[in-house]
């Protein structure tokens, strides 16, 4: 009987390694704004529809049929079928069975369009929109730790995405080059409907402010921005890159604490309806080497200045951020250089 863990070689050609540093030993690079498909998504559980939006056929049942209705039928979920473990299941397969699949050339197949493929998956322990840094403890008025803990949990608010695939290619052709191909088409989507509820699928034009020459880092701050209503996408887009932008990097604490920092700004979505991903005007994604260094960039008063901007420009109430862990699947660029503008 074969191995169900096939040799972690370099040469095997089953590993996902194989297409990023160190293993990979042929790379190009580009200061030319890349083209990114953000493609946020939901993980496949028992949460009602009425909850979380549902793409049709996904959340898959263990014979192979979309389930209408996760939450009256939680045992039938193909991904897993006990509630307790579903979050956890859902991580370890988007990360080492989903992501290698991806990676993976079948015969025929040319994935070398795909210049970079990272996950980030995002966890509730970071920094997020809902749950600010500094944390404080829970006190009495005499200064004491309070008596019923139990009576005085504060309540979760969950983000509307739990990661984003973070694809990038040259060109906006180069996306209908790979995902027509029959392992992308049916195979790979096969795999989407299993795993997940639902997947946005807007594409973006990525501008790298802040470089990460290596592109290894651990953490990623990801902001969802939806515009103020009185501003156009264009002008939305256009002060982000431009006014805001600078703002960000002339601040001493994105300095000292952002290793990267990225704008995906909204120019399309692959296919059609994408009710969740054409809204999204734009993603600033800024990657950090510790949670710490997350939690302290956003409690300095450089970031309470740049949050200040946003405001008058970007609708709070609608837009959100969270915090995530990076995967690098794919990486054919190295170094990251600067987009030029």
């Amino acid at each position: 009987m074969p191995s169900l863990h096939p040799s972690t070689a370099t040469d095997n050609e089953l590993t996902d390694n194989r297409h990023r540093p160190p293993v990979r030993t042929e790379y190009r690079t580009t200061d030319a704004p890349l083209i990114v498909t953000p493609t946020f998504l939901t993980r496949a559980d028992n949460t009602p529809r009425a909850a979380r939006t549902m793409d049709p056929g996904s959340t898959k049942g263990r014979h192979g049929e979309g389930i209408e209705n996760p939450d009256a039928e939680p045992a039938e979920i193909a991904l897993e079928a006990n509630p307790n473990l579903a979050y956890e299941h859902w991580d370890e397969y988007w990360r080492k069975v989903h992501g290698p699949k991806f990676a993976y050339e079948e015969p025929g197949t040319d994935n070398e369009p795909v210049l970079r493929y990272d996950q980030v998956h995002r966890f509730a322990g970071g920094p997020s929109s809902y749950f600010r840094p500094p944390y404080q403890a829970m006190i009495t008025e005499d200064k004491k730790l309070v008596r019923d803990p139990y009576a005085q949990v504060p309540a979760y608010q969950r983000p509307r995405f739990d990661g984003f695939a973070y694809i990038a290619y040259a060109a906006e052709a180069d996306i209908q080059k790979v995902l027509k191909q029959p392992q992308y088409d049916k195979r790979i989507i096969a795999d989407e409907q299993t795993v997940f509820r639902l997947v946005t699928r807007e594409i973006a034009r990525e501008y790298i402010l802040l470089p990460s020459p290596q592109h290894r880092d651990p953490l990623s701050l990801v902001k969802i921005h939806y515009r103020r209503p009185e501003l156009s996408r264009e002008e939305f887009q256009q002060r982000l890159l431009v006014t805001h932008a600078a703002l960000v990097m002339a601040q001493p604490a994105t300095h000292t604490y952002v290793r990267r920092y990225a704008q995906l700004h909204n120019i399309g979505s692959t296919q059609q309806p994408d009710p969740e991903g054409n809204p999204i005007d734009a993603v600033s994604v800024l990657s950090f080497a510790s949670v710490n260094d997350v939690e302290d960039y956003l409690a300095t008063d450089d970031y309470q200045a740049v949050e200040a901007d946003e405001a008058t420009f970007i609708d709070s109430v609608r837009s959100e951020f969270w915090t995530g862990l990076n995967y690098s699947v794919i990486n054919r660029l190295l170094p990251e250089l600067a987009t030029r503008r």
